[in-house]
């Protein structure tokens, strides 16, 4: 069926989804890996297409930035769509020095100062991803070496893109075990869990909090191969 926000049929998603904030990146992802594409959804330009990648169905679709637009997708998609896996693959900013440009996490885990778990019940401050997509996530990445580090790793789900108070310094999250800031997966995590759903996010680090160092937004939406290359190692094994 479709929704408000989604005009897909049913029997053209996938079960397992693969969501990108960059509707864009979505189409990249899906013109340059998967054959027989087809696309799916176009309402409010959140582009979806699915596919097959090695003769296995999925689908490619965007996300949109912020927990609230995620969790619009993601929802819809587990309660509408019946799909059962979502991996997010996107981008984050590093609080750790040792953490460079274009290294690959696997958030394990999502921390948020938000309120938004308390819509589904839940109101701890940290989430963890699927344990058994973290499993095949971290043993891909151990056969995977391509000169980025991959770190498996806590993620701080901000609700702010720009601040101009109350401004955490770096330090204060390494310390806490939370290396990298991106703004989707605690909301993600939280839908997935309360759905009995599973859910993954694998990022790419696009600048530095330290450093001030940055990627272009034309290598945020194309120059990602690390990251690309072990999502599909993932999906073949799920």
């Amino acid at each position: 069926m479709a929704t408000p926000h989604n005009e897909a049929k049913k029997e053209d998603i996938a079960k397992i989804v693969l969501m990108s904030g960059d509707p864009l990146r979505a189409k990249l992802f899906a013109e340059t890996y998967l054959k027989d594409i087809k696309q799916v959804n176009s309402v409010r330009g959140m582009l979806a297409f699915t596919g097959h990648y090695n003769g296995k169905e999925v689908t490619v679709m965007g996300h949109g930035m912020g927990l609230e637009s995620i969790g619009i997708y993601a929802y819809e998609l587990y309660k509408h769509y019946d799909v059962d896996i979502i991996i997010r693959f996107g981008s984050c900013g590093s609080y750790n020095p040792n953490i460079n440009l274009f290294d690959v996490i696997i958030a394990n885990s999502a921390y948020s100062k938000s309120n938004f778990g308390e819509a589904y019940g839940y109101t701890k401050d940290t989430i963890e991803a699927t344990p058994e997509l973290v499993e095949i996530a971290t043993e891909v990445a151990d056969e995977y070496k391509n000169g980025h580090k991959i770190i498996n790793t806590t993620v701080n789900s901000s609700m702010w893109f720009y601040q101009t108070h109350n401004i955490d310094e770096p330090e204060s999250f390494v310390e806490k075990g939370i290396n990298v800031v991106e703004m989707e997966s605690y909301a993600l995590y939280a839908i997935a869990r309360v759905l009995n759903k599973k859910a993954l996010t694998l990022l790419t680090v696009s600048d530095s909090i330290v450093t001030n160092e940055e990627t272009t937004a034309e290598q945020r939406r194309s120059g990602f191969t690390d990251m690309f290359n072990i999502l599909l190692k993932i999906f073949e094994r799920l």
